[in-house]
Protein backbone atom coordinates (compact mmCIF):
# COMPACT_ATOMS: atom_id res chain seq x y z
CA UNK A 1 0.00 0.00 0.00
CA UNK A 2 1.52 3.48 -1.42
CA UNK A 3 2.45 5.54 1.80
CA UNK A 4 0.55 9.05 2.41
CA UNK A 5 2.85 12.40 1.39
CA UNK A 6 3.05 14.35 4.61
CA UNK A 7 3.80 16.78 2.00
CA UNK A 8 0.58 17.05 -0.52
CA UNK A 9 1.18 17.50 -3.86
CA UNK A 10 -0.55 20.59 -3.65
CA UNK A 11 1.90 22.22 -1.30
CA UNK A 12 4.32 21.14 -2.80
CA UNK A 13 3.11 22.93 -6.46
CA UNK A 14 3.17 26.20 -4.37
CA UNK A 15 6.70 25.78 -3.07
CA UNK A 16 7.84 25.23 -6.18
CA UNK A 17 6.19 28.09 -7.51
CA UNK A 18 7.02 30.32 -4.73
CA UNK A 19 10.89 29.24 -5.44
CA UNK A 20 10.44 29.77 -9.15
CA UNK A 21 9.20 33.34 -8.78
CA UNK A 22 12.24 34.13 -6.03
CA UNK A 23 14.26 32.78 -8.45
CA UNK A 24 13.55 35.03 -11.04
CA UNK A 25 13.42 38.53 -9.04
CA UNK A 26 16.87 37.37 -7.44
CA UNK A 27 18.99 34.85 -8.93
CA UNK A 28 21.81 35.98 -11.31
CA UNK A 29 21.70 35.02 -15.04
CA UNK A 30 23.88 31.77 -15.62
CA UNK A 31 27.81 32.11 -16.46
CA UNK A 32 28.92 31.99 -20.42
CA UNK A 33 29.20 28.46 -20.02
CA UNK A 34 31.55 27.63 -24.08
CA UNK A 35 30.99 24.00 -23.28
CA UNK A 36 27.14 24.10 -22.31
CA UNK A 37 27.01 26.33 -25.89
CA UNK A 38 28.68 23.98 -27.64
CA UNK A 39 26.43 21.18 -26.36
CA UNK A 40 23.72 23.02 -27.51
CA UNK A 41 24.63 23.84 -30.94
CA UNK A 42 24.96 19.54 -31.21
CA UNK A 43 21.25 19.78 -30.24
CA UNK A 44 22.65 17.83 -26.77
CA UNK A 45 21.39 20.53 -24.53
CA UNK A 46 18.67 23.13 -25.18
CA UNK A 47 16.34 23.15 -22.46
CA UNK A 48 15.45 26.29 -21.38
CA UNK A 49 14.51 24.67 -17.69
CA UNK A 50 18.47 23.03 -17.55
CA UNK A 51 19.57 27.10 -17.61
CA UNK A 52 16.82 28.14 -15.03
CA UNK A 53 18.44 25.91 -12.88
CA UNK A 54 21.57 26.53 -13.34
CA UNK A 55 21.02 30.43 -12.42
CA UNK A 56 23.74 31.43 -10.01
CA UNK A 57 21.85 31.71 -6.60
CA UNK A 58 18.98 29.93 -7.65
CA UNK A 59 17.04 27.75 -5.21
CA UNK A 60 16.31 24.04 -5.51
CA UNK A 61 13.80 22.66 -3.13
CA UNK A 62 13.73 19.64 -2.02
CA UNK A 63 11.26 17.09 -0.59
CA UNK A 64 11.65 14.13 1.68
CA UNK A 65 9.23 13.04 4.05
CA UNK A 66 8.22 16.45 6.11
CA UNK A 67 11.36 18.17 4.85
CA UNK A 68 11.76 20.80 2.45
CA UNK A 69 15.40 21.07 1.69
CA UNK A 70 16.20 24.25 0.41
CA UNK A 71 20.14 23.89 -1.96
CA UNK A 72 21.28 27.06 -3.98
CA UNK A 73 23.46 26.93 -6.82
CA UNK A 74 26.39 27.95 -6.93
CA UNK A 75 28.82 29.44 -9.43
CA UNK A 76 30.15 25.86 -9.73
CA UNK A 77 26.76 25.53 -11.20
CA UNK A 78 26.19 22.70 -8.45
CA UNK A 79 23.47 23.28 -5.83
CA UNK A 80 24.72 23.44 -2.37
CA UNK A 81 22.82 22.56 1.31
CA UNK A 82 21.28 26.29 3.04
CA UNK A 83 18.95 25.47 4.91
CA UNK A 84 16.26 22.74 6.18
CA UNK A 85 12.22 23.38 6.66
CA UNK A 86 9.97 21.35 8.17
CA UNK A 87 6.27 20.82 7.52
CA UNK A 88 4.16 21.52 10.57
CA UNK A 89 0.50 22.12 8.77
CA UNK A 90 0.31 25.39 7.59
CA UNK A 91 2.52 27.64 4.65
CA UNK A 92 3.33 30.45 7.05
CA UNK A 93 4.65 28.47 9.75
CA UNK A 94 7.76 25.96 8.52
CA UNK A 95 10.28 24.87 11.29
CA UNK A 96 13.37 26.83 9.98
CA UNK A 97 17.17 25.00 10.36
CA UNK A 98 20.13 26.24 8.79
CA UNK A 99 22.65 24.71 7.28
CA UNK A 100 26.02 24.25 9.35
CA UNK A 101 29.16 23.59 7.20
CA UNK A 102 31.16 23.02 10.69
CA UNK A 103 29.32 20.35 11.59
CA UNK A 104 28.21 19.13 7.83
CA UNK A 105 24.45 19.21 8.78
CA UNK A 106 20.76 21.52 9.49
CA UNK A 107 20.41 22.90 13.30
CA UNK A 108 17.34 24.23 14.19
CA UNK A 109 18.99 25.33 17.45
CA UNK A 110 21.00 27.76 15.39
CA UNK A 111 20.17 31.56 15.61
CA UNK A 112 22.75 33.73 15.78
CA UNK A 113 23.41 33.85 11.97
CA UNK A 114 23.33 36.73 9.77
CA UNK A 115 19.76 36.45 8.43
CA UNK A 116 17.94 35.15 11.00
CA UNK A 117 16.14 37.88 11.34
CA UNK A 118 15.11 36.96 8.14
CA UNK A 119 13.17 33.97 9.55
CA UNK A 120 9.39 34.39 9.88
CA UNK A 121 8.17 30.85 9.01
CA UNK A 122 7.39 31.00 5.48
CA UNK A 123 9.05 29.79 2.20
CA UNK A 124 10.48 33.32 1.17
CA UNK A 125 12.12 34.24 4.40
CA UNK A 126 13.72 31.40 4.59
CA UNK A 127 15.52 31.89 1.46
CA UNK A 128 16.41 35.08 2.41
CA UNK A 129 17.44 34.19 5.38
CA UNK A 130 19.86 31.99 3.28
CA UNK A 131 20.91 34.72 0.72
CA UNK A 132 22.45 36.56 4.19
CA UNK A 133 24.41 33.94 5.88
CA UNK A 134 25.61 32.49 2.64
CA UNK A 135 25.84 35.26 0.14
CA UNK A 136 26.70 34.20 -3.12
Amino acid sequence: MPRKKIISDAIREQVVAIVDQFNEENALPPQADPMRQVLQLLGLSSSAKDGAQRRIGAYAPRFRGAYLYLDRVGYDGRPSPICRLKWSGAMDNWEFAIYKYSKNGYDPDEWMFSGSGEVDGTVIGAMRAGNEAYPV
